[in-house]
């Protein structure tokens, strides 16, 4: 297996996201022993972003590093497991919300694929980027 940075990577839906990871120097984080969570969004979650918001956060590095933080939970969080939450305290010091009554949502995003492992931890691919209070 690989490493959450390089499973993304392998992936190829998540270059927004690998991108921004390196913007706000956290593939060394991501790539350390963990075990990590992480509600990864896709390329297209991305894209539903208003128009500038990608450009203006590469700019922008610690709200970058604050929205990438609240992307990531310790621990290494299965699906299973998830379902039994109501919430999730974030690497950012906030918390997701959880609601798994009709399918699984982190806040308003949907999990559209679940328990995508890697060696550090586990991917949680979502359709919506989550933004911190």
């Amino acid at each position: 297996m690989a490493d959450i940075v390089d499973t993304a990577v392998k992936a190829g839906s998540f270059n927004t996201l690998v991108a921004a990871v390196k913007a706000a120097g956290l593939v060394e984080t991501l790539k350390g022993t963990g075990p990590f969570t992480v509600f990864a969004p896709s390329d297209e979650a991305f894209a539903k972003l208003p128009a500038g918001t990608v450009d203006g956060l590469l700019k922008d590095i610690p709200k970058l590093k604050k929205i990438l933080t609240y992307h990531v939970v310790s621990g290494k969080v299965m699906a299973a497991d998830v379902v039994k939450l109501k919430s999730a305290k974030t690497v950012e010091g906030s918390e997701v919300k959880i609601d798994a009554t009709n399918g699984v949502k982190i806040n308003s995003s949907t999990v559209t694929t679940a328990d995508v492992a890697a060696d550090n931890g586990v991917i949680h691919i979502i359709d919506t980027v989550l933004m911190p209070a």
